[in-house]
């Protein structure tokens, strides 16, 4: 079992950016993908990033593709997602999370998870 701690979240003006980290523990880390998911009040969890076991695939969800970009480092057991020209839509919790496949796309793919970190853009 993989244990994860996020951390980066904040308050922000739009158009500004933040950097999330998730920290984890774990023999396993760089096995497997790993995953940044988001959940908005009131609204269902969704996937925002993941990249694969050596970092060398990267996926995105439409509304992130080009202002977000995922990265991790194996050596520090480590994954960063940086998010610029961040929008009021934004606004969420966001989660990150340990694979149990090589590539992850949806929440199935994903057996490890954090308790989250706020990220809140104001207008």
């Amino acid at each position: 079992q993989v244990q994860l701690v996020e951390s980066g979240g904040g308050l922000v003006q739009a158009g500004g950016s933040l950097r999330l980290s998730c920290a984890a523990s774990g023999r396993t880390f760089s096995t497997y993908a790993m995953g940044w998911f988001r959940q908005a009040p009131g609204k269902k969890r969704d996937f925002v990033a993941s990249i694969s076991w050596r970092g060398d695939s990267t996926y995105y969800s439409h509304s992130v593709e080009g202002r977000f970009t995922i990265s991790r480092d194996n050596a520090k057991n480590t994954m960063y997602l940086q998010m610029n020209s961040l929008q009021p839509e934004d606004t969420a919790v966001y989660y990150c999370a340990h694979g149990s496949r090589k590539y992850g796309f949806t929440a199935a793919d994903f057996g490890s998870w954090g308790q989250g970190t706020q990220v809140a853009v104001s207008s």
